[in-house]
């Protein structure tokens, strides 16, 4: 077998992505810009962003981060809520809002104004539906009786399925799976649902999170689940369905409150996405399938033009900076101090 020394692809979109604000923002921003032609920005900022307004504001400051010359394109959301009104959904979708994300109150960072019963948000999410936004969901639920690694499956069962009858024509993205069940619920279902698979997910399985002791850089939410469910989102990433599509979820934290006796849930990945999408592509020798995972299958799901322009990765083995500046602090990003595989080419 002849392994690809090289390959290029239609510049990419990251469909997942925290990049917090102020200084943490000038910090990582240009990570992202270098890799991706657009990513799709959460919007869980204390305060949280639930108007157009604080969109078009943060979007201003993310353009402002942004490396000279740089094409870099954030897509917005909001933050759903129990009480956000159903009039602001035209005026977001006026301002070029894309979506509103739904985190289930208490399910991850920066989740407290979240979702206390889905039912609360119906009217809104009616707006959603007419007027063509999507809705992000972080697909667990926070019901203290589920079992950490069953949050994901019992979301399907206790929120998506009733969701999904209730609104047949909202485009539902189902964020960073995690599990064999999500992985089937969505090659299952209709057009109207897509979902983000990271690259931590396809690389890792938990036991990475205990390897020599606690591992901290490697906790995220969702968390890390067993080889059977990591290898079925390989299969679901690589297998060429249009339902899948590069998210990174990369979330930055300083490096001090990750290794915190309560540490922050979060990979930093933007440094490295491409590398670590085409490393875990490669390693079933799937690389065929990989433009279409990071360039095409999420702007055609969210019904925006594809790139133009490429990016270029080589065959060649580089270390991964083991900090990279973090405003005040400093931040680890995943794999820092090891080897990567693939590298991205210089401009």
């Amino acid at each position: 077998m002849t392994r690809l020394s090289q390959i290029t692809l239609t510049r990419p979109d990251d469909w997942h992505l925290h990049v917090r604000d102020g200084a943490a923002l000038q910090a990582v921003v240009p990570h992202s810009a270098a890799q991706f032609g657009r990513a799709l920005i959460m919007p869980n900022l204390r305060p949280p962003v639930t108007t157009a307004q604080q969109a078009i504001d943060y979007r201003d400051r993310i353009m402002a981060a942004l490396p000279a010359g740089s094409a870099f394109e954030p897509v917005m959301s909001l933050y759903l809520t129990d009480k956000l009104p159903p009039e602001e959904i035209a005026l977001a979708a006026r301002a070029g809002v894309r979506a509103l994300k739904l985190y289930p109150a208490g399910a991850t960072t920066n989740s407290d104004a979240g979702v206390t019963d889905i039912r609360h948000t119906y009217k809104t999410l009616e707006a959603m539906q007419k007027h063509g936004l999507l809705l992000l969901v972080h697909g667990e639920v926070t019901d203290p009786a589920v079992d950490l690694f069953d949050r994901e499956a019992v979301f399907i069962d206790r929120v998506l399925i009733p969701l999904r009858r209730d609104f047949p024509e909202l485009k539902i993205v189902f964020e960073h799976l995690t599990t064999k069940e999500g992985a089937q619920y969505v090659q299952q279902a209709d057009e109207f649902t897509g979902a983000t698979i990271t690259a931590h997910h396809l690389l890792y399985n938990r036991n990475a999170i205990f390897t020599g002791g606690i591992r901290p850089h490697y906790y995220c939410l969702p968390v890390l689940k067993r080889e059977t469910h990591r290898l079925a989102l390989v299969e679901a990433a690589t297998s060429g369905s249009t339902r899948f599509f590069a998210g990174t979820d990369s979330a930055p934290h300083p490096a001090h409150l990750k290794e915190h006796a309560l540490g922050c849930a979060g990979c930093y990945t933007a440094l490295t996405a491409l590398e670590l999408y085409a490393e875990a592509f490669d390693n079933v020798d799937r690389l065929d399938k990989l433009e279409a995972f990071t360039s095409f299958n999420g702007a055609d799901f969210y019904g925006l033009p594809r790139n133009s322009g490429t990016v270029t990765l080589v065959r060649e083995s580089w270390t991964v900076p083991e900090t990279v500046p973090y405003g005040e602090a400093t931040l680890k990003p995943l794999r820092g101090g090891e080897q990567v595989q693939w590298k991205l080419k210089a401009d």
